[in-house]
């Protein structure tokens, strides 16, 4: 059956996620094809992409490597049980993520997406206490405004509001750090802001308020991105490291964002030079193409659970495309791509260039704040009065109109280009952006 790629006949079946439907069905915005750095809508315009889909296609659009990749894999092994089965492919992967990985992290726990990495280390993290002898760690630390997906453990460790609302009383046992975004102190911050370090300590009052015997983990983005790309201030993450060591306490960082280069190095565990005890990661792992998730850990937290009889399932735990050989074999292309382009060296070579055209934006219509790292990015917007978001909103659809994709969160405008990004596309996309802003009312 023909299928019209551009001209759906009906947009009434399809609840978009995080989406104004009917907004969006009144209006439809159809990306119909990608390459690179650009999209192609169905009325044929080719769209600079300041996203990387959703932080996720890092090597940018339909890269030949990937997509010949996933046809030959597709051809030879479509699928394979990875319950007490295995494939090569899934194995040469995580073999090949454990290379660029922090030193001290050994093993790759498989899922689909972000929220099921995260799902997964939280579970880990429980059990982990529990196989130590230490099943009194239940306890859940997130942070105010944190981003963790969108399952019942990722919303509950979670901190943005609209996300928990809605869904009940959530996960017991949880509880949350403040967030680091301080604006009196750190307003326009390039890279690291200086202030907000004694933030950390906030987890000492909750070890002194329910225990240090009942937290099983701590759960943080090293930069938080969907809330507005936040980030953490010089020396933070590194006295977070220390209070959770000091007190028996696991340490995950949700890498789905900054995994793969997005801050110019593999990992933000590595950027920041602090050494997690879990890592979740997701989106560049398959450069977005294929859904694919994976926990990181060290040997440590890996070998509490290989303990009684062989023939003994260790772990009653996973997913049925754990691994799966498609989503593999895209990985692995993925992370070919990655190293043969030098993308993550490339990412580090032009965040200082990248940082000065955001910060270009500063004396723009409405903009109260501008911050970056890596090559991520937030302008941030003064809301209108009584309209929450719809300043923002309003840039988003100009800036589409205008051939450049945005994200907005609140009234912030995110940004996170694809790695093979040059300096004129920068140019071409925050010189875009300022004309936006010059329009709003």
């Amino acid at each position: 059956m023909a299928l019209d790629r551009k001209a759906p006949n009906d947009l009434n079946a399809f609840w978009m996620p995080f989406t104004a439907n009917r907004q969006f069905k009144k209006n439809p915005r159809m990306l119909v094809a990608a390459k690179d750095m650009h999209y192609t809508t169905s009325d044929g315009r080719q769209v600079l992409d300041g996203t990387a889909g959703l932080w996720c296609c890092n090597a940018g659009h339909c890269r030949p490597k990937i997509t010949e990749a996933i046809q030959r894999q597709a051809a030879e092994l479509d699928y394979a049980p990875a319950f007490q089965m295995g494939h090569p492919v899934a194995f040469e992967l995580a073999n090949r993520i454990i290379e660029i990985a922090p030193k001290g992290i050994e093993h790759v726990f498989y899922t689909n997406s972000g929220s099921e990495s995260v799902e997964t280390a939280l579970k880990l993290a429980i059990a982990y206490h529990r196989a130590k002898g230490q099943a009194t760690r239940t306890r859940l630390i997130g942070r105010e405004r944190g981003y963790h997906g969108v399952n019942f453990g990722g919303i509950s460790v979670g901190g943005i509001v609209n996300n928990r609302r809605h869904f009940g009383s959530l996960l017991n046992g949880v509880d949350h750090l403040p967030h680091t975004h301080l604006p009196d102190n750190n307003r326009w911050s390039r890279g690291q802001p200086e202030h907000g370090a004694y933030l950390a300590d906030d987890l000492e009052k909750l070890v002194a308020l329910h225990g240090a015997e009942t937290i099983a983990a701590v759960i943080v983005e090293p930069v938080a991105g969907s809330t507005g790309v936040i980030l953490p201030p010089k020396g933070y993450l590194e006295k977070l490291r220390a209070i959770t060591k000091k007190h028996g306490i696991l340490l995950i960082f949700d890498e789905v964002i900054t995994g793969f280069g997005r801050l110019g190095a593999p990992f933000a565990s590595q950027y920041f030079d602090v050494l997690p005890d879990m890592m979740t990661t997701a989106k560049g792992l398959t450069n977005g193409v294929i859904p694919m998730g994976a926990v990181l850990t060290t040997a440590e937290l890996h070998d509490a659970f290989m303990d009684g009889p062989e023939n003994m399932i260790e772990l009653f735990h996973g997913y049925t495309y754990s691994g799966n050989p498609i989503a593999s074999a895209a990985g692995i292309a993925t992370l070919e791509t990655y190293k043969e382009e030098a993308l993550f060296e490339r990412a580090a070579e032009i965040a200082p260039y990248w940082e000065d055209a955001l910060h270009s934006l500063r004396d723009s219509r409405h903009v109260i704040d501008v911050r970056n790292m890596g090559l991520i990015g937030a302008v941030e917007l003064d809301p209108i009065a009584g309209e929450p978001t719809k300043r923002a909103f309003s840039a988003f659809l100009a800036a589409y109109d205008k051939n450049i994709l945005i994200r907005t969160t609140g009234d912030i405008i995110a940004m996170s280009p694809p790695l093979m990004i040059t300096r004129d596309q920068i140019d071409t996309l925050i010189g875009t952006l300022a004309d936006v802003l010059k329009s709003l009312d």
